[in-house]
């Protein structure tokens, strides 16, 4: 990473609805004393190096946001806020329906593309733990970018992917970018939906509608990645087509995945691969949230955390 460069960025997308949980889980008290499961996403990040944290929030979300949340690390990191607005769309778009819902996580990222400042980031949910070394894999990944992401002319990115087995609710279904991998690089990633234990097997629907059954070995995208300056340009072209191939633009949603794996394809970009090293967890339900405010008991037991972040 070259001196001249502008260090890191941590883009934590907090947009979401939180429909199927009941709420705004992103400030849901995790930790014994009110920690989120941003805040230990956050402790490891700085950890890591990361110094700066975008959040991207809807405009409605900043005040409780910034008081439970932001306001935390005024003398930590350097804190910034973007807004997922539903009107904001490449210029030119002509929308001719009335849309309520965000447009999805390729279009949280590209909402931050004047706050990010032309920094290389990582783009993590604020609703998901991830442990200590993804963030080291991530950290470690945009330092060995190529000019800061590009080389024969490909933009070059990264991401760290985990294990399906490990990344279920027992409390209802999910959906998941299903992962190809080959010599450390990403050749595919399919939005899965509908994803559960059937019996003793584990099914779900790919992009296709088909249902069909999976191992739980597959490597999956909870949307952990990281990516140049350059990414932006390439968003937004996504995004251009994403709006005029929607069959429903009231509900379809643009993710990033979705927008990664076209890049892939078109041999726009090589993403490298990283499996995670760590177990993630997440509260996607909110029957999920006992489980994983026990485990973070353990980890703080085994002293991977204080126990007070504050």
């Amino acid at each position: 990473m070259t001196s001249n460069q502008p260090p890191p960025s941590l883009l934590v997308l907090a947009a979401g609805m939180g429909s199927r949980y009941g709420g705004l889980k992103q400030v849901d008290p995790i930790g014994p004393n009110g920690e989120t499961l941003m805040d230990y996403s956050l402790y490891d990040a700085r950890k890591a190096g990361f110094s700066r944290v975008v959040f991207l929030i809807r405009e409605e979300m900043q005040e409780v946001f910034d008081q439970q949340i932001g306001r935390k690390y005024a003398n930590k990191m350097e804190v910034e806020y973007a807004y997922q607005k539903v009107d904001d769309l490449p210029e030119g778009t002509d929308i001719m329906v009335c849309r309520e819902k965000p447009w999805g996580t390729g279009h949280a990222v590209w909402c931050a593309r004047n706050v990010l400042k032309g920094s290389p980031f990582a783009v993590i949910n604020a609703d998901d733990f991830y442990g200590a070394a993804t963030f080291s894999a991530l950290i470690d990944s945009i330092s060995s970018f190529v000019d800061y992401g590009s080389s024969d002319g490909k933009m070059i990115g990264s991401m760290v992917g985990y294990l399906l087995k490990e990344t279920l609710s027992s409390n209802g279904s999910v959906s998941r970018g299903i992962c190809k991998i080959k010599e450390g690089n990403l050749q595919s990633v399919e939005e899965w939906s509908g994803i559960a234990h059937s019996e003793s097997r584990i099914s779900g629907k790919n992009s296709r509608g088909e249902s069909l059954f999976l191992s739980g070995e597959e490597t999956v995208s909870m949307n952990v990645w990281a990516f140049p300056k350059t990414v932006f340009s390439a968003l937004e072209g996504e995004l251009k087509d994403f709006i005029e191939t929607s069959q429903d633009l009231t509900n379809d949603e643009f993710y990033l995945p979705t927008a990664v794996d076209q890049w892939i394809k078109s041999g726009r970009a090589v993403i490298q691969a990283n499996l995670a090293s760590c177990q993630w967890m997440g509260v996607t339900y909110r029957e999920d949230k006992e489980l994983v405010v026990n485990s973070i008991k353990q980890l703080i037991a085994k002293g991977s955390y204080p126990s007070s972040l504050f």
